[in-house]
């Protein structure tokens, strides 16, 4: 079957209305490769370019998401052959970048100031055919399905760039805190297969049996501890505390705690992106303790290799809920309301 001139899309009008609606198919440029998605993740993100809540500007009318899924059905004419007609590709939310700059060679990719971003600055993948330079789309493993992978596109080279960023090394302790959360779950996986020993630090007993499946060394309950402090050091096996401290809690007073009880020389990497929230630590034991705090952004090109590598060798899972495009809104309902558990995933008509 050839390409149609039109598509089905969700669509984010200039009033932040989402509208289900056929638009055009788009053309791939030179440096792109046209898409025919078939799966798309949802991400928080996706709700905050729908709202406009980030002082970002952001293309409109815009169509949203970035963890598609899907196959290439045709590329631009300076596209060779490390990117072919028929393969199975991700589009992440980096969709592309100049390659030229100082970042760009320095495999920064997602920090060049020219950085083109799905579902934000440039179309993303709530559509039948989505548009991507080909030095950025990931090739997905063969025998990998597609509806399951999709969050790993984003949510899943998030946690892993943050794990290395972290520079924890076999053996270490990493402690997580959102640990039961989407990403939390996925950043034990990759911790563990990383050789990694992990401390989840949560709320709640559905929060510990979901992280001691996972393979926790030690639960941490936050609404229980009487003295987090102590008892995230305690859970160390030399009672030092975590080597590195990885935060992808959705609120802030976490961000100002890890600095107590992060080992001396350890790292703490914030992933999580808590509204209006403020990373804090005393200057004093900072300093005589050599602590390093860093932020840490989604992965570059060969980051996402890896994190798909882990998750075709099947060291890697992610509970999801398929449900088809149409259904967006009402996901982003569920998404307000705090009632998502593990990810949902749209199938995209075909």
């Amino acid at each position: 079957m050839g390409i149609p001139e039109k598509q089905w899309a969700q669509v984010i009008e200039p009033d932040n209305s989402l509208v289900y609606k056929q638009i055009p198919v788009p053309k791939p440029g030179p440096d792109e490769v046209l898409v025919n998605i078939k799966y798309s993740g949802v991400c928080h993100t996706d709700l905050h370019a729908r709202n406009g809540d980030w002082p970002l500007d952001r293309k409109l009318p815009l169509i949203g998401g970035h963890e598609g899924a899907g196959v290439v059905v045709a590329k631009g004419s300076l596209v060779g052959d490390e990117v072919n007609v028929g393969e199975n590709v991700g589009v992440k939310w980096l969709n592309g970048s100049c390659l030229a700059c100082e970042f760009c060679q320095k495999g920064d990719e997602p920090l060049c100031a020219h950085a083109e971003l799905s579902g934000y600055t440039v179309d993303g993948t709530f559509q039948q055919y989505c548009v991507a330079k080909a030095a950025h789309v990931s090739k997905i493993p063969k025998g990998v399905a597609l509806d399951a992978v999709a969050p790993i596109l984003c949510a899943g080279i998030t946690v892993y760039k943050g794990l290395k960023e972290s520079g924890a090394r076999p053996g270490q302790s990493v402690a997580i805190v959102g640990a039961g959360g989407g990403l939390g779950a996925l950043a034990q996986q990759y911790a563990k297969a990383m050789g990694l020993r992990v401390i989840a630090i949560d709320g709640g007993d559905e929060k510990k049996a979901l992280c001691e499946q996972l393979g926790a060394e030690a639960y941490v309950d936050f609404t229980k501890s009487k003295d987090l402090v102590h008892d995230v050091q305690a859970a160390t096996s030399d009672g030092l505390g975590p080597h590195a401290v990885i935060l992808v809690a959705v609120s802030e007073l976490p961000f100002q705690q890890a600095a107590s009880y992060v080992r001396s020389r350890g790292t703490i990497v914030a992933i999580g992106l808590p509204a209006n929230a403020y990373l804090k630590a005393p200057v004093f034991g900072t300093v005589v303790r050599m602590i390093n705090i860093k932020g840490s952004y989604v992965g570059n090109r060969q980051d996402g290799v890896e994190a798909l590598d882990f998750y075709a060798r099947g060291l890697i899972k992610c509970p999801f809920k398929t449900v088809p495009l149409s259904d967006l809104p009402k996901v982003y309902e569920l998404m307000e309301q705090g009632k998502i558990a593990g990810r949902y995933v749209v199938e995209i008509p075909q």
